[in-house]
Protein backbone atom coordinates (compact mmCIF):
# COMPACT_ATOMS: atom_id res chain seq x y z
CA UNK A 1 0.00 0.00 0.00
CA UNK A 2 1.26 3.24 -1.07
CA UNK A 3 2.34 5.68 1.82
CA UNK A 4 0.12 8.65 2.96
CA UNK A 5 2.93 11.05 1.30
CA UNK A 6 2.50 9.11 -2.01
CA UNK A 7 -1.22 9.27 -2.16
CA UNK A 8 -1.21 13.27 -1.17
CA UNK A 9 1.25 14.01 -3.70
CA UNK A 10 -1.05 12.05 -6.32
CA UNK A 11 -4.10 13.62 -5.08
CA UNK A 12 -2.38 17.25 -5.57
CA UNK A 13 -0.85 16.52 -8.96
CA UNK A 14 -4.48 15.50 -10.13
CA UNK A 15 -6.20 17.94 -8.86
CA UNK A 16 -4.04 20.44 -10.55
CA UNK A 17 -4.16 18.16 -13.84
CA UNK A 18 -8.14 18.73 -13.48
CA UNK A 19 -8.14 22.28 -12.94
CA UNK A 20 -6.12 22.62 -16.33
CA UNK A 21 -8.31 20.35 -18.08
CA UNK A 22 -11.23 22.61 -16.80
CA UNK A 23 -9.80 25.65 -17.94
CA UNK A 24 -9.10 24.05 -21.35
CA UNK A 25 -12.67 23.30 -21.84
CA UNK A 26 -14.07 26.58 -21.28
CA UNK A 27 -11.96 28.03 -23.43
CA UNK A 28 -12.62 25.25 -26.40
CA UNK A 29 -16.13 26.10 -25.53
CA UNK A 30 -15.23 29.77 -26.52
CA UNK A 31 -13.54 29.36 -29.80
CA UNK A 32 -16.33 26.85 -30.56
CA UNK A 33 -18.98 29.26 -30.52
CA UNK A 34 -16.98 31.35 -32.93
CA UNK A 35 -16.02 28.72 -34.85
CA UNK A 36 -19.79 27.57 -34.88
CA UNK A 37 -20.85 30.60 -36.18
CA UNK A 38 -18.58 30.79 -38.91
CA UNK A 39 -19.47 28.04 -40.25
CA UNK A 40 -23.10 28.43 -40.18
CA UNK A 41 -22.64 31.76 -41.75
CA UNK A 42 -20.41 30.03 -44.29
CA UNK A 43 -22.66 27.35 -45.61
CA UNK A 44 -25.61 28.87 -47.34
CA UNK A 45 -23.28 31.19 -49.25
CA UNK A 46 -21.22 27.98 -50.60
CA UNK A 47 -24.35 25.83 -51.24
CA UNK A 48 -25.93 29.25 -53.10
CA UNK A 49 -22.77 29.84 -54.79
CA UNK A 50 -22.73 26.02 -55.84
CA UNK A 51 -26.25 25.81 -57.42
CA UNK A 52 -25.78 29.04 -58.98
CA UNK A 53 -23.17 27.51 -60.69
CA UNK A 54 -25.08 24.46 -61.65
CA UNK A 55 -28.09 25.80 -62.99
CA UNK A 56 -25.14 27.84 -65.64
CA UNK A 57 -23.86 24.88 -66.21
CA UNK A 58 -27.15 23.20 -67.23
CA UNK A 59 -28.41 26.12 -69.10
CA UNK A 60 -25.29 25.95 -71.00
CA UNK A 61 -25.64 21.96 -71.84
CA UNK A 62 -22.13 21.57 -72.34
CA UNK A 63 -21.08 24.17 -75.17
CA UNK A 64 -18.95 26.07 -72.18
CA UNK A 65 -15.66 24.05 -71.82
CA UNK A 66 -13.42 24.86 -68.46
CA UNK A 67 -10.03 23.90 -67.46
CA UNK A 68 -11.10 22.72 -64.68
CA UNK A 69 -13.50 20.19 -65.65
CA UNK A 70 -10.98 18.73 -67.92
CA UNK A 71 -10.60 14.47 -67.13
CA UNK A 72 -7.45 12.95 -68.08
CA UNK A 73 -5.65 9.44 -66.98
CA UNK A 74 -5.00 9.95 -63.29
CA UNK A 75 -1.36 9.58 -63.09
CA UNK A 76 -0.33 11.96 -60.40
CA UNK A 77 -2.67 13.28 -57.87
CA UNK A 78 -2.82 15.84 -55.10
CA UNK A 79 -4.85 14.88 -51.29
CA UNK A 80 -5.45 18.19 -49.18
CA UNK A 81 -5.78 17.45 -45.61
CA UNK A 82 -6.98 19.38 -43.53
CA UNK A 83 -6.03 19.02 -39.34
CA UNK A 84 -5.32 21.01 -36.79
CA UNK A 85 -1.93 22.69 -35.43
CA UNK A 86 -2.65 21.20 -31.56
CA UNK A 87 -3.31 18.06 -29.67
CA UNK A 88 -5.49 17.11 -26.71
CA UNK A 89 -8.50 17.07 -29.18
CA UNK A 90 -9.38 13.00 -29.01
CA UNK A 91 -9.21 11.24 -32.32
CA UNK A 92 -10.05 14.73 -34.23
CA UNK A 93 -6.48 14.65 -36.03
CA UNK A 94 -5.58 10.70 -35.87
CA UNK A 95 -8.68 10.70 -37.63
CA UNK A 96 -7.84 12.85 -40.68
CA UNK A 97 -4.19 11.04 -41.39
CA UNK A 98 -6.17 7.54 -40.97
CA UNK A 99 -8.83 8.92 -44.13
CA UNK A 100 -5.64 9.97 -46.21
CA UNK A 101 -3.96 6.74 -45.32
CA UNK A 102 -7.19 4.50 -46.06
CA UNK A 103 -7.45 6.85 -49.10
CA UNK A 104 -4.32 6.42 -50.81
CA UNK A 105 -4.18 2.55 -49.92
CA UNK A 106 -7.99 1.84 -51.32
CA UNK A 107 -7.78 4.33 -54.59
CA UNK A 108 -4.07 5.73 -55.27
CA UNK A 109 -1.53 2.69 -54.30
CA UNK A 110 -0.56 2.17 -58.02
CA UNK A 111 0.32 5.87 -57.62
CA UNK A 112 2.18 5.73 -53.90
CA UNK A 113 4.05 3.24 -55.27
CA UNK A 114 5.61 5.20 -58.39
CA UNK A 115 6.11 8.30 -56.12
CA UNK A 116 3.63 10.30 -57.69
CA UNK A 117 0.72 10.80 -54.50
CA UNK A 118 1.32 14.28 -52.54
CA UNK A 119 -0.17 15.55 -49.52
CA UNK A 120 -0.89 19.02 -48.91
CA UNK A 121 -1.09 19.40 -45.27
CA UNK A 122 -3.36 21.88 -43.79
CA UNK A 123 -2.01 22.05 -39.78
CA UNK A 124 0.52 20.73 -38.00
CA UNK A 125 -0.32 17.70 -37.27
CA UNK A 126 -1.65 16.33 -40.87
CA UNK A 127 2.42 17.79 -41.60
CA UNK A 128 4.08 15.67 -38.95
CA UNK A 129 1.67 12.67 -38.47
CA UNK A 130 1.89 11.81 -42.24
CA UNK A 131 5.91 12.97 -42.93
CA UNK A 132 6.76 10.22 -40.28
CA UNK A 133 4.70 7.48 -42.23
CA UNK A 134 6.80 8.14 -45.05
CA UNK A 135 4.20 10.23 -47.68
CA UNK A 136 5.43 13.05 -49.55
CA UNK A 137 3.90 15.99 -47.53
CA UNK A 138 3.79 19.70 -48.65
CA UNK A 139 4.41 21.39 -45.49
CA UNK A 140 3.68 24.88 -47.03
CA UNK A 141 0.47 25.95 -45.45
CA UNK A 142 0.81 24.29 -41.98
CA UNK A 143 0.65 27.88 -40.51
CA UNK A 144 -3.23 28.32 -41.60
CA UNK A 145 -4.64 28.54 -38.43
CA UNK A 146 -2.42 30.71 -36.99
CA UNK A 147 -4.03 33.53 -38.93
CA UNK A 148 -7.25 32.17 -40.43
CA UNK A 149 -9.05 33.81 -42.94
CA UNK A 150 -10.01 33.60 -46.80
CA UNK A 151 -6.59 35.12 -47.76
CA UNK A 152 -4.86 32.65 -46.03
CA UNK A 153 -6.41 29.51 -47.38
CA UNK A 154 -6.63 30.90 -50.95
CA UNK A 155 -3.08 30.76 -51.43
CA UNK A 156 -3.55 26.68 -50.45
CA UNK A 157 -6.31 26.18 -53.03
CA UNK A 158 -4.70 28.21 -55.92
CA UNK A 159 -1.91 26.11 -55.16
CA UNK A 160 -4.12 22.90 -55.73
CA UNK A 161 -5.79 24.77 -59.04
CA UNK A 162 -2.51 25.66 -60.60
CA UNK A 163 -1.52 22.51 -60.11
CA UNK A 164 -3.68 20.70 -61.68
CA UNK A 165 -4.18 23.15 -64.79
CA UNK A 166 -0.20 22.74 -65.47
CA UNK A 167 -0.57 19.40 -65.76
CA UNK A 168 1.30 19.03 -62.67
CA UNK A 169 -1.94 16.79 -60.72
CA UNK A 170 -4.43 14.99 -62.16
CA UNK A 171 -6.56 14.70 -60.10
CA UNK A 172 -7.02 16.44 -56.20
CA UNK A 173 -8.95 15.01 -53.30
CA UNK A 174 -10.05 17.04 -50.11
CA UNK A 175 -10.28 15.32 -46.87
CA UNK A 176 -11.33 16.76 -43.79
CA UNK A 177 -13.70 16.68 -40.48
CA UNK A 178 -17.26 18.06 -41.03
CA UNK A 179 -18.96 19.32 -37.87
CA UNK A 180 -22.09 18.02 -36.97
CA UNK A 181 -22.18 18.68 -33.39
CA UNK A 182 -19.81 19.61 -30.28
CA UNK A 183 -19.67 15.63 -29.76
CA UNK A 184 -19.58 14.32 -33.98
CA UNK A 185 -17.40 15.22 -36.51
CA UNK A 186 -17.34 13.02 -39.60
CA UNK A 187 -14.32 12.56 -41.75
CA UNK A 188 -15.31 13.97 -45.63
CA UNK A 189 -13.65 12.51 -48.41
CA UNK A 190 -14.49 14.77 -51.55
CA UNK A 191 -13.12 14.97 -55.15
CA UNK A 192 -11.92 18.59 -55.70
CA UNK A 193 -10.59 18.51 -59.14
CA UNK A 194 -11.78 18.03 -61.69
CA UNK A 195 -15.02 19.20 -60.97
CA UNK A 196 -17.36 16.58 -61.03
CA UNK A 197 -20.57 17.17 -63.53
CA UNK A 198 -24.05 16.75 -61.81
CA UNK A 199 -26.56 15.72 -64.86
CA UNK A 200 -30.17 17.67 -64.32
CA UNK A 201 -33.14 15.12 -63.84
CA UNK A 202 -35.95 15.47 -66.82
CA UNK A 203 -37.97 16.43 -63.65
CA UNK A 204 -35.86 19.44 -62.72
CA UNK A 205 -35.72 21.14 -65.75
CA UNK A 206 -38.48 23.60 -64.82
CA UNK A 207 -36.53 24.13 -61.53
CA UNK A 208 -33.44 25.91 -63.93
CA UNK A 209 -33.64 29.44 -63.68
CA UNK A 210 -33.75 32.02 -66.46
CA UNK A 211 -30.69 34.68 -65.97
CA UNK A 212 -30.23 37.41 -67.68
CA UNK A 213 -26.55 37.17 -68.62
CA UNK A 214 -24.16 40.13 -68.54
CA UNK A 215 -21.60 40.49 -70.02
CA UNK A 216 -21.93 36.99 -70.91
CA UNK A 217 -23.11 33.40 -69.31
CA UNK A 218 -19.34 31.93 -70.72
CA UNK A 219 -17.64 34.93 -69.04
CA UNK A 220 -19.68 34.51 -65.62
CA UNK A 221 -19.34 30.66 -65.58
CA UNK A 222 -15.19 31.23 -66.24
CA UNK A 223 -14.98 33.78 -62.86
CA UNK A 224 -17.37 31.61 -60.93
CA UNK A 225 -15.24 28.28 -61.26
CA UNK A 226 -12.48 29.56 -59.23
CA UNK A 227 -14.20 31.56 -56.61
CA UNK A 228 -16.46 28.39 -56.13
CA UNK A 229 -13.10 25.95 -55.74
CA UNK A 230 -11.42 28.56 -53.52
CA UNK A 231 -14.98 29.27 -51.61
CA UNK A 232 -15.18 25.17 -51.24
CA UNK A 233 -11.69 24.48 -49.48
CA UNK A 234 -12.31 27.94 -47.54
CA UNK A 235 -15.44 26.14 -46.17
CA UNK A 236 -13.50 22.83 -45.38
CA UNK A 237 -11.05 24.32 -43.30
CA UNK A 238 -13.87 26.03 -41.44
CA UNK A 239 -15.53 22.95 -40.52
CA UNK A 240 -12.58 21.18 -39.70
CA UNK A 241 -11.95 24.25 -37.71
CA UNK A 242 -15.02 23.93 -36.12
CA UNK A 243 -15.04 20.31 -35.07
CA UNK A 244 -11.24 21.06 -33.69
CA UNK A 245 -12.62 23.21 -30.83
CA UNK A 246 -15.87 20.90 -30.10
CA UNK A 247 -13.58 17.68 -30.09
CA UNK A 248 -11.22 19.21 -27.68
CA UNK A 249 -13.70 20.67 -25.83
CA UNK A 250 -15.60 16.98 -25.78
CA UNK A 251 -11.78 15.52 -24.14
CA UNK A 252 -11.29 17.88 -22.05
CA UNK A 253 -14.95 17.40 -20.56
CA UNK A 254 -14.41 13.85 -20.46
CA UNK A 255 -10.54 14.32 -19.16
CA UNK A 256 -12.25 16.66 -16.38
CA UNK A 257 -14.51 13.96 -15.34
CA UNK A 258 -11.96 10.91 -15.27
CA UNK A 259 -10.05 12.99 -13.35
CA UNK A 260 -12.69 13.73 -10.81
CA UNK A 261 -13.44 10.03 -10.61
CA UNK A 262 -9.69 9.42 -9.99
CA UNK A 263 -9.76 11.74 -7.08
CA UNK A 264 -12.12 10.28 -5.37
CA UNK A 265 -10.63 6.56 -5.38
CA UNK A 266 -6.83 8.45 -4.13
CA UNK A 267 -8.93 10.18 -1.31
CA UNK A 268 -10.87 6.76 -0.43
CA UNK A 269 -7.57 5.24 -0.38
CA UNK A 270 -5.74 7.96 1.30
CA UNK A 271 -8.34 7.99 4.44
CA UNK A 272 -7.81 4.15 4.18
CA UNK A 273 -4.09 4.30 4.74
CA UNK A 274 -4.53 7.07 7.41
CA UNK A 275 -6.98 5.14 9.47
CA UNK A 276 -4.82 2.07 9.21
CA UNK A 277 -1.89 4.04 10.42
CA UNK A 278 -3.41 5.27 13.34
CA UNK A 279 -4.97 1.79 14.10
CA UNK A 280 -1.75 0.66 13.79
CA UNK A 281 -0.32 3.04 16.30
CA UNK A 282 -2.96 2.41 18.44
CA UNK A 283 -2.59 -1.01 18.66
CA UNK A 284 1.89 -0.08 19.29
CA UNK A 285 0.78 2.20 22.12
CA UNK A 286 -2.12 -0.90 23.86
CA UNK A 287 0.85 -3.43 23.56
CA UNK A 288 3.29 -1.25 25.12
CA UNK A 289 0.94 -0.04 27.85
CA UNK A 290 0.37 -4.09 28.35
CA UNK A 291 4.18 -4.91 28.35
CA UNK A 292 4.48 -2.52 31.00
CA UNK A 293 1.67 -3.61 33.13
CA UNK A 294 2.94 -6.76 32.43
CA UNK A 295 6.04 -6.38 34.73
Amino acid sequence: MASLKEVRGRITSISSTQQITKAMKMVAAAKLRRAQDNILRMRPYAQRLSGILANLSSITEGSVTNQYTEKREVRNVLIIAVSSDRGLAGAFNSNIIKGVVSLINTKYSAQQATGNVTILAIGRKAFEGLKKRGYNVNGDYTTIFSNLSFDTVRGAAEFAMNGFVNGRFDQVDLVYNEFKNVATQIVQTEQFLPIEENPVEENASAMLIDYTFEPSKEEIIQELIPKSLKIQVYKAVLESNASEHGARMTAMDKATENAGELLKQLKLTYNRTRQAAITKEILEIVGGAEALASE
